[in-house]
Parts: C-alpha cells; structure tokens; sequence
C-alpha cells in the first residue's frame, strides 16, 4: 500500500514560498481576487441569509468577518457562511481536469483562520496554493467515477484542500498534517442529488468549515488513521472505482493545478457556457424575437444535459442548471447576467415559449468547452455557430482585466469604489503585505 497521505503531508509541510514559480504567484492572486469578489457577490443571497439565521447565534466570539456584510463570526462558522456565499451565484472559478471549484472552499477556510492565527501575505498565497494542489490533486486520484456516481467533488476532494491550507496557516508538523487530512477524509460529502437547492451551496460552506475544523482538531492532537486515503477502506477506494495514486503525487512541487484554474463568464453552470456564447453571438445582430424562432438545436458534451438538463426550472439555482432556459434566456437577451435568471425571467411568457424549442443532442467527439448552436427561423432560414472554445476556458482563459472587471461588477454594488481599487491593489501586491488579514477587512463592512 502506498504512503500517499504521508508523501502529501510531507509536501505540504514542506512547502516554502520561495519556492512557487513566479507564473504560480500570480495565478494565485487572480484566483483570490475573484474569489472573495464571488464571495461578496453572493453575500446578500437567500442561502447566506438562511444560513446566517441558523447558526449565527451559535457562533463563539466575532473572530473573523462574513465578507460583504458587517457581522462577525467565530472562525469556523465564517468559513463555513463565506464558502456558502462564494459558490451561490454559480460564479466560481473551475479545475476543468476535475470540475472542482477550489476557491470558496480553500479561502474561506485560509481567511477566517488569517483573522485569528496572523500570516503575512506570502505564507498565505502559499497555504493557498498548497490548498489548490491538495483539491485537485485528490480529486484527480477519483475522477470521473467519483463524479459519475453522484458525488458532488467539490465538497468531497474540496475539504482537502481547505485542511491543507488551514494547516500550513497553522505550521503542522507532519505528523499532525497526516492526521489532519485523515480528519477530512471522514467528514467529505455532498451530493449531486441536491443540484439546484440550497444545498450545493452548503457542500461549499461546510467542506471550507470542517477542513479548518480538521486542521484545529490535529492541531490539538486529535488522531486519525495514517492512511486516510490510500487504505482500503479508506477515502480513494471507497469514494473511487479504480483510485489513480499517482495523480496525487506526481510532479509534487514541479507542476501545479492552479495554472490549470479557469474561470467563469456567465453565473452558472459551467458547461453552459459555450452554448450561452452561441447563443449571444447570434442574438447580437440579428436581434431575434421568440416568434420568429421555430426551433433551437444544441449539439453539445453528453456533461451538459447530465448536469444541466433541467427543462422547467422553478427557481433561480435551478434556471442556473438549466440548459434550455439559459439558451432561450441568452438569446432573447442577448446576454446572460444575474437579470437573466431572476424570478421574472424565468416565468416570462416569451422565454418559457422558447425554452420548449430547444433541441439537445449530445456528442462525445464535443468537448466541454464546445458547441454548436443552430437556430432555424420561421422563414426557413438557419444561423448556425461553433464555438471552439468558451471564453474563461483554458483555450479562451480570462485576463487579468477580465478578472478585475468581473470583480468589480460583484463589490462595487457593495463596497465603495474606493475600498475596491484598494483591494485590487493589496491582491497584486500580495507577497509584499505583512497581514494577510487585511482582505477580510477591505472586504466586510464596517
């Protein structure tokens, strides 16, 4: 039997700042801007509001700040209501190798903890690519089974990673790092069964809270199996048909799945994204009308309607998961905003009318970054698209301006412009701050 936690927990514990390439730091600083935008974003949402209700006079002293709002948390239930809060807008940033969204789960655990354990801005870009790698490549040992199975991969590999960086943050010895994810490996969860409620937001919420939890616990000396997930009835086996060891370490501390980090145009699903593309550029200068379309034909990855083949979404978080009301919401709007999926889009009497003339054919040659989007008129006439790659996809990737872009249109409806500009500014500048705090505080209100 492999050593496989031991060698990860080795690495991790291991790991120095100074030794994360250049081209890694600044991948880490794009994926920490736009995860606490996403945060931020989705602060104001029904499923934070619901959650903070629930257990917000559970919590210990106010430790750690609940981003975009003004309340304080004891660190655990921070992690736990600002992982929930990053993934509710269905805005996350994506591990397209695994479908993991890494980044509410690995910084809200890392931010919560900054706030009471102090950590310079280089040890914590370093947690948080550590987090990263963790995420990844664990879920990497499992996927696709794992993910065809049912489980939902970023609550179930996403823990790792959150008790990764949480452990850095708390400068574990090897010893305790092992035990650390051996305490993770018992609590990973979620279920793709709850796609479309509130639900896949908490799969977020608690994998950031029980990975820093996970990270206390063995902190204290709190035990746990030495092979959590190289045993036999450990994690990989259990949760894995046929388990891919060397996924996990491999090219440890020479290769890096943050670099492979793509990010999201559109606040949904992410294999929607091509078609939602298609079917923008269609819209845009024919300014099409529902009555004028007869029939909508998608060809696209089988992943698409596996994932997002909701045809009557009731709700937002099913609209969002919705393949055939995103296309006819697209379409008619010629864009695809948070508008586009509010409770008046999706019982508007011209998007349900076209939502019942999509067609979806599923190709397995079409990867999930591509599609091909045919709209025949009335008339007889038929406007066809491909699109080879999606924007935000790593054969399209968002630059950096992109990222600001998108970060400041989910702050700035809350923070003051001014507190924005400085945040960007203090991510760019990251290895050179001496409290990695400070974003929890540019971030919250006062």
């Amino acid at each position: 039997m492999a050593d496989t936690t031991r060698i990860l927990a080795r690495y991790v514990v291991n790991a120095r700042p100074e030794d994360i390439p250049e081209a890694v730091v600044h991948e880490a600083k794009r994926c920490l801007l736009h995860w606490i935008g996403c945060s931020v974003g989705g602060s104001r949402e029904e499923s934070v509001a619901c959650a903070l209700a629930a257990v917000g006079e559970l919590s210990g002293p106010g430790q750690a700040s609940v981003l975009g709002r003004k309340e304080k948390l004891d660190i655990t239930l921070a992690a736990f209501i600002n992982g929930i809060s990053a993934d509710v807008l269905s805005f996350s940033d994506t591990h397209p190798q695994t479908l993991i969204h890494p980044g509410g789960v690995i910084g809200s655990a890392a931010l919560a903890l900054a706030e009471r354990t102090p950590a310079s801005g280089a040890d914590f870009l370093n947690a948080f690519v550590l987090g990263y790698e963790v995420a990844c490549r664990v879920g990497l040992s499992i996927y696709p089974w794992h993910y065809a199975r049912g489980w939902h991969i970023t609550g179930t590999a996403g823990i790792f990673g959150a008790t990764a960086a949480a452990g850095k943050l708390l400068g574990l010895d090897e010893k305790h790092m092992v035990w650390a994810l051996g305490i993770a490996s018992t609590q990973a969860a979620g279920l793709r069964e709850m796609f479309g409620s509130m639900c896949k937001n908490l799969h977020i919420g608690r994998a950031a809270q029980n990975g820093l939890s996970s990270a206390l616990l063995a902190g204290k000396g709190f035990t746990s199996s030495n092979h959590s997930l190289e045993a036999p009835r450990g994690f990989a086996h259990v949760l894995g048909e046929k388990p891919n060891f060397d996924a996990i370490t491999d090219g440890l501390g020479r290769t890096f799945e943050i670099l492979r980090n793509t990010y999201k145009p559109f606040p949904c699903g992410v294999v929607i994204h091509p078609i939602i593309e298609g079917c923008i550029k269609l819209a845009s200068p024919n300014r099409l009308a529902a009555r004028d379309i007869q029939r909508i034909k998608l060809r696209c990855n089988p992943l698409v309607i596996e994932l997002t083949g909701k045809r009557t979404p009731a709700t937002t978080l099913e609209a969002k998961l919705s393949v055939y009301h995103s296309a006819a919401a697209a379409l008619l709007a010629g864009r695809m905003t948070e508008g586009e999926y509010s409770p008046s889009s999706i019982s508007n009497a011209e998007v349900l009318a076209l939502r019942d003339k999509v067609v979806v054919t599923v190709d397995e040659k079409i990867r999930e970054d591509e599609t091909h989007v045919a709209i025949e008129l009335n008339g007889g006439e038929t406007l066809s698209c491909h699109v080879d790659h999606v924007i935000g996809s790593s054969g399209k990737p968002m630059t950096d301006q992109d990222i600001e872009q998108k970060f400041r249109g989910l702050t700035e409806p809350l923070l003051p412009k001014a507190r924005v500009n400085q945040f960007i500014d203090t991510c760019r500048n990251m290895t050179r701050i001496d409290d990695a705090a400070v974003l929890a505080r540019l971030a919250a209100l006062d």
